[in-house]
């Protein structure tokens, strides 16, 4: 391809050029006023000598023609995998590479989108990006293959040169229609026992299928609450949160007949529930070394309400004087053991004997506390094994160990037990010991002997009789520790132990803290992968139901290792939300995260982009009804679209490979001319 033209090379600045042009045409005026003969060889004279200081020259250019850059674009976010889209894209796809093959100096460019967890489909960011890195001078189209729900179409200002046509291939049907569950609000956080709320609307597109839909709330797999809400209208939904740690709202509307998809008809949010204050109650008998280890341990948390009393009058010191009269002021027994009783979370008796000061009937209550959800923790001393036992008292329907009435006075280093290996309040004492088979901390010198008739012996002492017993009781929890010797680990005795780690694990397995749950499932995003872990005491298999994002449900049978833990990993899953269950606990967990607003409104649509194609002078080209296009390279003076087929721009570059100059007016010849114009000028004159 060859291109010629006219240049000048200037022998002399122009504007000196234009000066000697205008003197000698003043000059010629003048002759011409007086009528001087030879005016026109004079002027011929002055022409010629101006084009020759011009320096006319013939310019050849050897040109090669460039390609025409053609942007092909794949929507590939989780929107284009519903219903027949797929199929269309793939189809759509195919049919453009080969028709674009077939154009002459056609250079293709492929850019695939997927979508940001946060932002979605992010197309025109994706394409302002690579537009970044191509030569815009030779783009001829940009080719789009998507559904249209594209959102961030409203940054598509100045997105491309003037010209080049923005051609949409929209996938999808014309009928769909699609149910949405959108959640407005809801808390981060959230404090125990208190009510909180989540909003959250059910929209129908492109209008209302029915007016109200069934409505169903859960929380960690239970259900809690299910009404018939309306359509395209707000929606308070109230929970309460009854444990610490990460609790999972499940919000779910039932299906319409025909939707696109009912992926977006499920919302979970997590909820972290934190209690406002800790409130304890601690009732201490006479006072002993390990009493300053529940003090510090409870009073080094700023989050801690403590309540503390002591029973100072021994049994056994008899004055005559009236028990009502031994206290400077009133206790106030009935506040704390039958009005406000339940406003405490944790109740501990740190070696308390009966001695007649606290009526049966507000220990019976203590037991109601506990059968109804609250927590017990019973440090026990002798006292223990006397006829003054907290057991001998209407707790002993709570309590898990009954005593033999026999104390230990011998030392003994406190053991986990085989169950002890496996519970998490305990298993990370070993951890902690370096993971020994034979523990390293001190001895204890003192136990109470009891015959365990519930719960779960996690340590023993003095030959292998029950040091550390949990149990379940009703909605509540009660820890029995038959030794009053853990203060000699804080002490540091014989090297001491993990006593703070023990003790704090102990409190907050009454508190019913998640991470020490005994019985528990836990599901975590690794990689591309789900692992799932099912902790649990029982060494029998476990069942597993996965349900995938697409509805489909799995089932897998797991077997536990020596810690009681099976685990079962999920290769490579489909983007979007898991639900996994045991059949008492529900998780969830995504390895893909699919963005909100992919699913929020995934019906097609052509509005976002619409402005964009019609400032470019492209179509939309419905996938559905027309099929994949014919493709046409169009001049600059076209439209770029027709009956059947879409256009792109023939941008015309091409890039220089030599240059030829010719001169127009030789000196030789400039010269040769001059002398003749001279000569008849000369002539002229002489035949006045």
């Amino acid at each position: 391809m060859n291109a010629t033209s006219l240049v000048f090379d200037p022998w002399l600045p122009v504007p000196l050029l234009l000066l000697l042009g205008v003197a000698g045409a003043a000059l010629l005026a003048l002759g011409a006023v007086r009528r001087a003969r030879g005016i026109a060889a004079r002027a011929g004279l002055l022409v010629l000598l101006l084009l020759l200081l011009a320096g006319p020259t013939l310019k050849r250019e050897e040109r090669r023609p460039l390609a025409n850059l053609v942007l092909l674009v794949e929507d590939a976010t989780q929107s284009q995998e519903l219903d027949v889209r797929p199929q269309q894209r793939a189809r759509a796809l195919a049919g453009l590479r080969e028709r674009l093959q077939a154009l002459r100096r056609v250079e293709v460019r492929e850019l695939r989108i997927s979508d940001d967890p946060l932002s979605g489909t992010a197309l025109v960011s994706a394409l302002r990006e690579t537009l970044l890195e191509l030569d815009r001078d030779r783009l001829a189209g940009v080719l789009v293959v998507s559904d249209g729900q594209v959102h961030d179409a409203d940054q598509a200002a100045d997105l491309l040169p003037e010209g080049v046509p923005f051609q949409l291939l929209l996938t999808g049907r014309p009928d769909e229609r699609d149910r949405s569950l959108e959640v407005l609000y809801a808390p981060t956080f959230a404090i125990v026992g208190e009510d909180q709320e989540i909003r959250v609307r059910v929209r129908d597109r492109p209008q209302p299928l029915s007016t109200r839909v069934p409505l169903r709330l859960w929380r960690d797999g239970a259900l809690i609450e299910e009404r018939e809400v309306a359509v395209g209208e707000e929606v308070r939904l109230s929970f309460r949160l009854d444990k610490a740690g990460r609790s999972a709202l499940e919000v779910e509307v039932e299906a319409a007949p025909g939707e696109l998809t009912e992926r977006n008809n499920r919302a979970v949010v997590f909820v972290n529930g934190v209690r406002d204050r800790l409130r304890v109650l601690l009732v201490s008998g006479l006072p002993h070394q390990g009493l300053r280890v529940w003090r510090n341990l409870l009073k080094a948390d700023p989050s801690v309400d403590l309540v503390h009393f002591t029973i100072l009058r021994p049994p056994e010191k008899q004055d005559g004087t009236p028990v009502r009269e031994l206290a400077l002021i009133a206790f106030p027994t009935r506040e704390l053991f039958e009005l406000k009783l339940k406003e405490f979370d944790l109740i501990i008796f740190d070696r308390y004997m009966r001695r007649g000061l606290l009526p049966l009937v507000y220990l019976d209550n203590i037991a109601r506390y506990v059968e109804e959800g609250g927590a017990l923790l019973e440090a026990a001393g002798p006292e223990f094994a006397s006829p003054y036992s907290l057991y001998r008292t209407p707790l002993s329907r709570v309590l898990p160990g009954r005593p033999t009435g026999e104390v230990f006075e011998a030392a003994f280093k406190p053991t986990l037990t085989d169950l002890g290996r496996r519970h998490p309040v305990t298993r990370a004492l070993l951890e902690q010991d370096g993971g020994q088979e034979e523990p390293s901390w001190g001895r204890w010198l003192r136990q109470v002997d009891v015959e365990p008739r519930a719960g779960d012996v996690l340590m023993s002492g003095f030959a292998g009789r029950p040091l550390l017993i949990l149990d379940r009781v009703g909605k509540g929890r009660v820890a029995q520790l038959l030794s009053d010797q853990a203060w000699l680990w804080a002490r540091g005795f014989e090297g001491g132990g993990p006593q703070g780690p023990l003790l704090r694990r102990l409190v907050h397995w009454l508190m019913q803290e998640p991470e020490l749950e005994e019985e528990a499932l836990v599901a975590r995003a690794e990689g591309d992968a789900i692992v799932v872990e099912r902790r649990s005491l029982a060494r029998e298999p476990v069942t597993i139901e996965v349900m995938s994002p697409s509805g489909v449900r799995m089932r897998y049978q797991l077997a536990p290792d020596d810690q009681g833990i099976a685990r079962l990993r999920i290769p490579g899953p489909e983007p979007g939300l898991y639900r996994i269950g045991d059949g008492e606990r529900t998780v969830f967990a995504a390895a893909r995260p699919v963005a909100e607003v992919e699913l929020r409104d995934p019906v097609r649509s052509a509005e976002p982009l619409g402005p964009l194609v019609e400032a470019s002078g492209g179509t939309v080209v419905d996938l559905a009804q027309n099929g994949v296009p014919d493709l046409r390279l169009v001049g600059a003076d076209r439209r770029s679209f027709g009956r059947g087929w879409i256009g792109v721009r023939d941008r015309e570059r091409a890039v220089v490979e030599g240059t030829t100059r010719i001169p127009l007016l030789p000196p030789p010849l400039a010269l040769a001319l001059a002398l003749g114009l001279l000569g008849v000028a000369w002539w002229r004159e002489g035949r006045a």
